[in-house]
Order: structure tokens, then C-alpha cells, then sequence
């Protein structure tokens, strides 16, 4: 069979599936189908042209392929197509351990970029920071990478070292960082401890970090503000910096520890109906006290940090500080095709309550709080302290924390 027959086929094929995917027919139905015809046939007729008249001799798969990872790639960084091993590891990923550097990654202006690295992580441990741009993974050039082929590289066998060379944009420098694989397993819910009362007036603020959203997140948050509460908390300060986000679920839970039973905290919408969903806290939820309350957030934060920040703003129980996050809000549709090969790709986006679109526009901070690099390594600094013995700790007084400093400011 020739190859533009083929291709012809799987045409019509296509026109078929979207013809009886459409819950109506009618002129609008008719045009879009006429439409994809021609786009189709104008398809066939390329490949036809590459398969008799390219200088070398060409695999049909290559070039399907190829057009679909193009296809895929002009939606959006997070839409992507798999060939059938890449779908196949994906599926796996689950399995076994596997080894990685503790970094959240994306595509930020078509270079890959650093959200956040995880705390307790290789990747933290290194330096390495959030805006970090990668350049070269082992030698190599991330320049024509798309995400997932560069997650496969930063991904490999326990004990494995792996050679990043980055660009950090505020300081325009380039250095190598080699960094050796492990099992990640990070604690979500970190820091808890009372600010000193004597900074604040006698006034009591709480404070806890989450890392990331797991699904013991929101009892182990429950248990902390227990505690804090039982020591006479009355104001909190949660921090989601540098937190890329996790399971949607605990995202959700979370905003329960705040808010009442049943509040809408989150809705998905997509041009499908079955994108079209509302989140609400749980049935039985168990709030804490309407003590004042301020969210910590900056460029690290991600997904389900920008969930629950966002909702707790809208909804009035939390102030936010710090800087503009992220901006990762859509959701992604796996879908296997016959070959084995797949698709990941977007099909709806986050919208707050208050109708707030987060997908690459992020959640801004009422109280805005720019902290420049060494700030933001002092940061990152006085978290390594936690884990670290009293003799290797910085000095008290050298490092300090702007932000935090202006939110217990904010709730006096």
C-alpha cells in the first residue's frame, strides 16, 4: 500500500471519529468537517512528496511521528506526544525505583527551566535554584529538547551522576553542577514552630511550610496546627514557596483545614463537557480558627500551591506575600493510541473562585515582596539549617527572611 493511500485511510478515519464525536450535526458540524479534509489531504500530499522525492530514503513512522511531536509541541510546553517505549516509561514510572534529581522542571519561553527544587533533595542540596535555566544535561544541548525527552535524561538509575550546566538569569552566570541520582521521598509538611513572640509584640504567630501536596498533607498540616494552636497560636503564617504543586485531592484538602464544609475552592473548564468540574472541600471537614492568616508565595510556587492560594484569597481568609507564582494551571488527558503510542494533552484550565484564570498568569501577592538572589539564597539557606547539627548552622543574625519578616508584619 502506498504511502499517501495510507495516510488517506487513517484520513478518513479521522473525519469518521470526528463526525461521530459530534453530538450535533449541522452546517457548523459540516464546515469543520470539510475543513479537516482539506488540512488532512493537504497532509497526505506532503508526505507523499517527502516519501518519493527526499534526497534519503524515509520511514513512513519517522515522518507520522515527527509531524505529531510537532503537532503536540505548538499547543503548549505541557501537551506532548509519545512514541510507544516513551509511553510505556511513563506508565511505568510508577514502578520500581527509579532515580531523580528532586527537581520540578518546564518549558519557560522554549528553554528549560527550573520551578522549584524539592527540599532534602539532590537537587536542593546542590544549589540549585528556582529560574535556573538548563542548558546542557551530560554535554548535551536542551536547545531543540522538548520536556518530556529532557525529564528522560534527568531521569536514570540510582547512584547515576548527572552533569547540568545552568544559566541563572539574575546573575547571568553559568556554572556546571554534578549531581547524583536518588529515590526522592520528600516530608510535605515542614518547619512548624512559633515566631519569636518578643519580635512581634507579644504576639503569637505560628508558622508552617508545605513542600509539596501528598496524600498524608493535609492530616500532617491538621496535627501541626493542633500543636501550634495548643501553644496559643493566634495568627498563621503558610508557607507554599518554592512548593511545585502534587496531588489535586490535597491540594483541596487543605483549603478544608480553612474554609467550611462543601466551599468551592477550584473549578476546571474545558471546551468538553467531562473537562467541566467543581472541587469543593470535604463533607466533614474540621476547620481550624479564623485566626489571621498569610500565604507565603514566589516564582516556585506551582499547581497546587497556586490552588490553595488562590482560593483562600479569593475567599477572603488569607493575605498572600511575597512574589507572583508560577502559573502552572491546566490539566492534561493521557490517551493511548493503538500503536502503543500516546498523548498527553491539555484539555482544561484552573479557575479560582473568584473566576481567576491560573494557567500562565500565576497568583499575585497583595504584599509584594521582590527578594533579590542573595535574599533568595538566604532563604533557601535558613531551610538547610533546619536539618543540619548546631555546630555546622549559620550563625544567628546572618541570614534573614524578608518575606517571612513582612507577613508577621501584616498579621500584627
Amino acid at each position: 500500500m502506498s504511502v499517501k493511500k495510507a495516510v488517506l485511510i487513517a484520513s478518513v478515519c479521522a473525519i469518521a471519529f470526528f463526525i461521530a464525536s459530534s453530538a450535533v450535526s449541522g452546517p457548523s458540524t459540516e464546515k469543520k468537517r470539510d475543513e479537516l479534509y482539506k488540512q488532512v489531504t493537504l497532509f497526505s500530499d506532503a508526505l507523499a512528496i517527502i516519501q518519493n522525492d527526499y534526497v534519503d530514503e524515509t520511514k513512513p513512522r519517522d515522518l507520522i511521528y515527527g509531524a505529531l511531536k510537532g503537532m503536540l509541541a505548538s499547543l503548549d510546553p505541557h501537551s506532548q506526544f509519545m512514541e510507544p517505549q516513551d509511553f510505556k516509561a511513563m506508565q511505568d514510572d510508577t514502578k520500581g525505583d527509579f532515580g531523580g534529581l528532586g527537581i520540578v522542571v518546564s518549558m519557560r519561553e522554549a528553554v528549560l527551566t527550573i520551578v522549584s527544587p524539592m527540599e532534602d533533595t539532590p537537587g536542593f542540596k546542590a544549589g540549585l535554584m528556582p529560574g535556573d535555566q538548563i542548558l546542557k544535561i551530560n554535554g548535551t544541548s536542551t536547545e531543540k529538547l522538548d520536556l518530556p525527552e529532557a525529564v528522560a535524561q534527568l531521569r536514570g538509575p540510582v547512584g547515576e551522576k548527572v552533569t547540568l550546566t545552568i544559566l541563572r538569569p539574575g546573575t547571568r552566570e553559568i556554572r556546571e553542577f554534578v549531581i547524583e541520582r536518588a529515590v526522592i521521598k520528600v516530608r510535605s509538611v515542614k518547619g512548624e514552630r512559633m515566631l519569636d513572640p518578643a519580635a512581634h509584640g507579644g504576639y503569637r504567630i505560628g508558622y508552617v511550610r508545605i513542600t509539596q501536596f501528598n496524600e498524608p498533607t493535609a492530616a500532617e498540616l491538621a496535627g501541626a496546627l493542633d500543636r501550634l494552636e495548643a501553644e496559643g497560636m493566634q495568627a498563621l503564617v503558610l508557607d507554599l514557596r518554592y512548593n511545585p504543586g502534587g496531588l489535586l485531592n490535597s491540594a483541596v484538602e487543605v483549603c478544608g483545614q480553612f474554609l467550611p464544609p462543601k466551599q468551592v475552592v477550584l473549578s476546571t473548564e474545558g471546551r468538553a463537557a467531562s473537562q467541566r468540574k467543581v472541587y469543593r472541600t470535604p463533607d466533614k471537614g474540621r476547620p481550624h480558627p479564623d485566626y489571621p492568616m498569610a500565604i507565603l508565595i514566589n516564582g516556585g510556587s506551582a499547581s497546587g500551591s497556586e490552588i490553595v492560594a488562590g482560593a483562600l484569597r479569593d475567599l477572603h481568609r488569607a493575605i498572600l506575600v511575597g512574589e507572583t507564582t508560577f502559573g502552572k494551571g491546566s490539566v492534561q488527558s493521557v490517551v493511548q493510541l493503538p500503536d502503543g503510542s500516546g498523548l498527553r494533552l491539555t484539555t482544561a484550565k484552573y479557575y479560582t473562585p473568584g473566576r481567576q484564570v491560573i494557567h500562565e498568569k500565576g497568583v499575585a501577592p497583595g504584599i509584594r515582596v521582590a527578594l533579590s538572589p542573595a535574599e533568595e539564597r538566604a532563604v533557601l539557606l535558613l531551610r538547610r539549617d533546619e536539618i543540619l547539627p548546631p555546630g555546622e548552622q549559620t550563625p544567628a543574625g546572618e541570614l534573614r527572611d524578608l518575606q517571612l519578616e513582612r507577613a508577621a508584619d501584616a498579621l500584627r
